[in-house]
């Protein structure tokens, strides 16, 4: 699927993605959500706050650069070549959050990445390097990465990995 080239390419994709994402937990019981070993080791419950927690990094790194920081990228102790390392810190941090508080902040931050997205210009999502910390990339493709395609992954791991532990 080809990167979104506007900003209402890239909220139309974000919005389908999210609503394909909803309709297949819609599906599964509490029970499936919270069962390990349905997307790797991860639960989907463990997917949810991998989702949210991107989408928090992308939305701390625009308020950073907004305010003339420089923000960890892609977070503070971590580098590109550690991310398994900082997903693993991403799904310890959350697994003592209950499934309806997961449930709530997925939500929210959809939301709240979504309002974040709607009044920047097409000059800062899609100027490659805006900022030094970015090198050639564009706001428009780190959201992409935290939002459409991000949701796009996890609907088909935990399509996947559902029916592998004949949960369907």
């Amino acid at each position: 699927m080809p990167r979104p080239h506007t900003k209402t390419h890239l909220l139309a994709e974000s919005e389908k993605e999210h609503n394909a994402l909803e309709d297949t937990l819609s599906t599964l019981t509490p029970e499936q959500i919270t069962q390990t070993g349905v997307v790797g080791e991860w639960s989907v419950k463990d997917v949810l706050t991998h989702l949210y927690a991107w989408e928090q990094m992308v939305l701390s790194w625009l308020a950073a650069s907004q305010n003339g920081e420089t923000p960890y990228v892609p977070a503070e102790g971590y580098k590109w070549s550690q991310l398994p390392a900082l997903n693993e810190h991403i799904r310890v941090t959350h697994a003592g959050h209950s499934l309806d508080e997961v449930q709530t902040m997925f939500q929210a931050s959809y939301q709240q990445t979504t309002e974040r997205i709607a009044p920047l210009s097409e000059e800062m999502l899609f100027t490659p390097g805006l900022y030094p910390w970015m090198n050639k990339n564009t706001f428009a493709a780190y959201f992409t990465s935290c939002t459409s395609s991000h949701y796009r992954w996890a609907r088909k791991e935990i399509r996947k990995g559902v029916r592998a532990l004949g949960n369907s």
